[in-house]
């Protein structure tokens, strides 16, 4: 029996529900278990056969616990907020239960992110003899497979990753966001962060651009940013000398943003309010459209990949390796637009990865630390189908100015 417990009843909750209910003979029973006990039953209430749902306040450490011990699960599939990482892998530890989640943490009242709070907890699940998965979404997640399988199959040695993220899709609104709009202009608005010839190296704020020929989808402008697979990857990656992270904005999203953070609203400090404290960008959160309603408007296509430069048997070799996902696709399969869909699918395979044991051992892992060709088969055969492209390595970057 493979209970699994997902917490988080978001867009990529409602994906990982509706996927691991498909899936009965690896996901015998679920519970989803939200804030907001009425998303995680609408969820139920949409799938194939039934599952338990629960209330559940996961920034309270026993409270999980105490959900973990009444539902008895093997593992539990965190998609809720990276601000509750900590929180639900302490409650993990406590209760025995294998740990997944899709980004890593956040503290609240800093607008910063990084791997070391999570890393830290490496000798604990390893004395536990749990595991815990960190980053099984998409970017990260996918890409630093897709990373590792060209490291093993393709490469030699692998120079330089760009990793491309591009969604050319449109929901028809002035501005909305396609994941949570808090964490989404948090990383949007932070500074951009690259690493090259074993050091970091930073630059203002979407001030740095190109232009790239994305596969289904045409010439689109993507922007330097740092992003926490880059954090790892520097670290596993043979012979790696730079390594880039770009997301493509259309200039309305742009504009709506510098004015947001001209007159303050993307703040992330307590301002008072008729003798109420509120966070700015937490405002703006509730008054901007639920991502998880954006599925049914939105049109166009995703297009995520690495563009990767380096040696394969002394020759010099470029690839881009990528998935392109359909929005309307992706809804008319589980009601949820594809930014969604390509994070909540990575995470039911890397949970699927860990319950059947080809993935699982004691510790705390990135998604680049373990074999990557059952993970590239699962994403085949579940939704997210992925292709290499061979480029010419003479001649001009792909990336242009």
């Amino acid at each position: 029996m493979s209970k699994v417990l997902i917490i988080g009843a978001g867009g990529v909750g409602r994906v990982v529900a509706h996927k691991c209910a498909a899936l009965g003979d690896v996901f015998s029973d679920i519970c989803l278990a939200s804030r907001t006990q009425e998303k995680a039953d609408q969820i139920a209430s949409e799938l194939t056969r039934p599952i338990q749902t629960a209330r559940l306040d996961a920034d309270k450490v026993e409270d999980t616990v105490s959900l973990i011990r009444s539902f008895s699960p093997r593992m539990v599939i965190h998609v809720a907020l990276p601000y509750q990482d900590l929180a639900i892998m302490e409650a993990c530890l406590q209760t025995g239960v294998d740990y997944l989640d899709t980004a890593n943490y956040e503290p609240p009242d800093q607008a910063r992110f990084e791997y070391s709070w999570q890393w830290a907890y490496r000798e604990r699940f390893l004395q536990a003899g749990k595991m815990a998965l960190l980053g099984s979404g998409f970017d990260p997640g996918v890409t630093n497979v897709f990373c590792a399988y060209a490291q093993k199959h393709l490469f030699d040695e692998i120079h330089q990753v760009d990793i491309l993220d591009c969604n050319a899709g449109d929901h028809g609104y002035p501005f909305a966001t396609n994941f949570n709009p808090e964490i989404n202009i948090r990383e949007v608005t932070a500074r951009g962060r690259y690493w090259e010839q074993g050091e970091w190296k930073e630059t203002d704020p979407l001030s740095e651009s190109r232009v790239f020929d994305f596969p289904d989808v045409g010439d689109r402008r993507a922007y330097l940013m740092y992003h926490e697979e880059l954090e790892s990857l520097c670290l596993h990656l043979k012979g790696l000398r730079r390594i880039r992270f770009w997301m493509t904005f259309g200039d309305a999203y742009l504009t709506h943003l510098r004015v947001l953070e001209n007159i303050g609203m993307t703040g992330i400090e307590p301002v008072e309010y008729n003798g109420q404290s509120i966070v700015p960008l937490q405002f703006l959160k509730a008054v901007l459209p639920d991502p998880a309603s954006l599925g049914p408007r939105t049109q166009g296509k995703t297009c995520i990949g690495c563009l990767m430069d380096g040696i394969k048997d002394g020759q010099p070799k470029r690839v881009f390796i990528y998935n392109v996902s359909d929005h309307q696709s992706c809804y008319r399969e589980v009601n949820a637009q594809a930014v969604s869909y390509t994070t909540g699918v990575p995470a039911m395979i890397g949970a699927k990865q860990m319950l059947t044991g080809q993935w699982h051992k004691p510790g705390v892992f990135n998604m680049e630390e373990l074999d990557p060709d059952p993970f590239m088969k699962d994403l085949n055969e579940f939704g997210l189908p992925w292709r290499v492209q061979e480029l010419a390595c003479d001649g001009p970057s792909p990336l242009r100015s």
